[in-house]
């Protein structure tokens, strides 16, 4: 998580917030840690009201500006567009998203007739991650591309 990394929310380094299609550039002005959280002040950004507009949106940091990432590590934004294959090399999908959620890593695929696929992102069905060739490869349990 980028939160755990300090050098990515200091004071005068710029962020980008997305929310949809909607984007808007912020600059930090502060920030402080309360009740295990991160809190961030934005110039421009007074009260509330104008905190609550930003609610639900993304912070995003250029892409030379994010930490290097472990070995076992995928950011969301580089996995999206990936191929996904069966172990057979059968064409299953296309990644459209990877996302954090409190069950675990989830990979969005959209198969090759539109249909979007949850499939969790974990060793037992994601058995090769390929980079250079931007595929993955899935071994998914009976019946989960049916869903």
């Amino acid at each position: 998580m980028l939160g755990d990394v300090p050098a990515s929310f200091e004071p005068g380094k710029s962020l980008l917030w997305k929310k949809g299609d909607r984007t808007r550039d912020l600059k930090l002005s502060g920030k402080r840690h309360h009740s295990g959280r991160l809190l961030l002040t934005f110039e421009g950004i007074a009260g509330v009201e104008a905190a609550r507009a930003l609610s639900g949106g993304a912070l995003c940091l250029p892409a030379e500006r994010l930490p290097a990432a472990p070995a076992d590590f995928y950011w969301s934004h580089e996995v999206a567009g990936w191929r996904c294959e069966s172990r057979a090399g059968e064409a299953l999908g296309s990644v459209r998203l990877l996302e954090d959620t409190p069950a675990g890593p989830l990979l969005t695929m959209e198969t090759p007739g539109g249909k979007e696929i949850l499939v969790p992102f974990v060793h037992s069905i994601v058995v090769r991650i390929d980079r250079e060739a931007k595929k993955i490869v899935l071994d998914p349990p009976e019946g989960l591309l049916d869903l």
